[in-house]
């Protein structure tokens, strides 16, 4: 399933490393949770229609961000959250919550990705983290894995691969702060295909590392 939050005006300029605001607002709105410590087994969504200022963001006329869950009882929770406080920051509140039932989407599907998809592992012998983006050798192969890792958490079929889409002619690459770190990821299409409900279930988690924080949400 999959929450729309429809947000209000801003009243004061959103910067540009927003999401731990939003990361922040979404446990408050769960309470007390250990979420923090599992394997994200949801997906947040970034602001969208935003316009670029000097020092951050403006939404003349609001925005609106998701959460996609397969847990009905986490996102139930989290819509009785923004009942009870449904202010955001920047004079940002929640007017709107729509809900959205995971559709059905067969066998294969192409997905665009809402927010730059987060790749990185530590290959063996090096001392950092990689990054991998669209065409390099790994990607596929490390987007997968992560998948079959939260399918198998839930006790479903991993029978299903991901791909970027080689197609896609000018992918993205995007470098976010995150608490101060600063984290590359790409923009760029999936194809998800194998068992239709571990395709859904990739809707509803996203893909790539830290979905929990924001990266990987597929539209």
């Amino acid at each position: 399933m999959r929450i729309y939050l429809q947000l209000s005006p801003n009243t004061e300029i959103v910067p540009y490393d927003y999401q731990q605001t939003l990361v922040g607002a979404f446990h408050k709105w769960l309470g007390k949770n250990a979420l923090h410590d599992e394997l994200s087994l949801y997906s947040l969504s970034w602001l969208d229609k935003g316009s670029p200022r000097k020092q951050g963001l403006d939404f003349p006329n609001g925005s609106t961000f998701f959460i996609s869950a397969p847990d009905p009882d986490l996102l139930a929770k989290l819509v009785n959250g923004v009942f009870k406080g449904h202010q955001v920051r920047w004079g940002m509140e929640v007017q709107e919550v729509t809900i959205q039932r995971t559709p059905k989407l067969g066998n294969k599907q192409k997905f665009f990705a809402q927010s730059p998809i987060l790749l990185k592992r530590r290959l063996e012998d090096e001392k950092y983290h990689k990054y991998f983006f669209p065409g390099d050798e790994l990607s596929d192969t490390i987007m997968t894995d992560i998948l079959h890792r939260k399918l198998t958490q839930m006790n479903l079929s991993t029978d299903v691969s991901l791909r970027y889409d080689s197609t896609y002619p000018h992918p993205k690459i995007k470098k976010i702060k995150y608490k101060g770190i600063d984290i590359k990821g790409a923009l760029c299409p999936v194809i998800v295909e194998g068992d239709p409900r571990a395709v859904a279930f990739a809707w509803e988690v996203g893909v790539g590392n830290s979905t929990g924080i924001g990266f990987g949400a597929l539209q």
